[in-house]
């Protein structure tokens, strides 16, 4: 049983939740194949073949994959997808916007944001905010899953030297085209890596509060920093902050979550981190059901305290 993982990279090397995916893959079959579909992504494709747990790697070359636009790459995956019982990719904003058509082109049912693989055609997957779980079967021949990449821990980024064989893609699509990007540069870690965040809400009251409140603290952390999408929405943030699930799904090893209420649709982005701390001056706020230490009060004069206690 062969199980193809889509790779997420920047041409140059592997990112994180591709390590995630594939330990996903593992549950799945022991015969697993990474897909680096880009431009002059060598460098990306040489990461792919020492990732621990890979037999093959797929590298597909090409000016119009450089940016991986849904349209080329899901005509690629599909012309490779007759050899593979499985199409797996992480469900990050990539592969979410990726696999659904390569689901819909191949006339099947996507499985999404599986957490848990239950045997090679039944896997766990939230519903409902993460309130519940689904078990689901799926009966289809190819079966393409996006993978929760907080469910599952990262196979390790060296150890093998897999082959890599070169494949032809598809000829453009010409159905889109890449007209440009803004990218926020931060020396802080990224958000959906990071094993500490700091995250502030509707209760940091403005943006310049999350610069002069929250990142003394992040910083004294060595934190990545991220917010509700209520503080998100007010404009206190660049919306890459939001923590939630139309957000960011984070689960670090501490996440302090600084005036946030703790809806529903932020829970379910952060419920799965290692230990939690909420600061909020409203003790019935839903966020100290699921923390596991809380202080109650003032957060512009609680904050400013922890980070003098850091300090000391």
């Amino acid at each position: 049983m062969a199980v193809l993982v889509v790779a997420e990279h920047d041409n140059s090397s592997i990112r994180k939740s591709t390590l995630n995916a594939v330990a996903a893959a593992q549950k799945i079959g022991a015969d697993i194949h990474i897909l680096v579909a880009g431009h002059q992504a060598g460098g990306a494709a040489k990461a792919a073949s020492q990732i621990a747990g890979i037999a093959k790697v797929l590298h597909a070359d090409a000016p119009h994959l450089g940016e991986q636009l849904a349209e080329n790459l899901a005509a690629l995956i599909v012309a490779l997808a007759k050899s593979y019982s499985h199409i797996l990719a992480p469900a990050t904003s990539t592969g979410k916007n990726i696999m659904p058509r390569a689901a819909a082109l191949l006339d099947v049912q996507q499985i999404s944001d599986i957490c848990a693989v239950e045997s090679p055609d039944t896997f766990i997957r939230p519903i409902y905010a993460g309130n519940a779980l689904a078990t689901v079967k799926s009966k289809d021949a190819i079966k393409v899953i996006t993978v929760r990449t907080t469910a599952f821990d990262a196979v390790a980024p060296t150890g093998a030297n897999a082959p890599t064989e070169t494949v032809q893609a598809p000829a453009d699509s010409g159905l889109s085209s890449f007209v440009g990007r803004e990218v926020s540069k931060s020396e802080r870690p990224e958000l959906t890596s990071a094993k500490i965040i700091v995250s502030g809400g509707r209760g940091m009251g403005s943006g310049e509060n999350f610069t002069k409140v929250l990142e003394p603290l992040a910083d004294k952390l060595g934190a990545a920093m991220g917010a509700s999408r209520a503080a998100v929405d007010a404009g206190f943030v660049p919306n890459d902050w939001q923590v939630g699930q139309t957000g960011k799904i984070v689960a670090p090893d501490l996440y302090i979550a600084v005036g946030i209420s703790g809806a529903i649709q932020h829970l379910a982005g952060m419920k799965d981190s290692r230990v939690i701390v909420a600061i909020n001056k409203d003790e019935e706020a839903p966020i100290f059901q699921i923390a596991d230490y809380g202080l109650v009060g003032d957060l512009f004069q609680l904050v400013p305290q922890v980070v003098e206690e850091l300090k000391k």
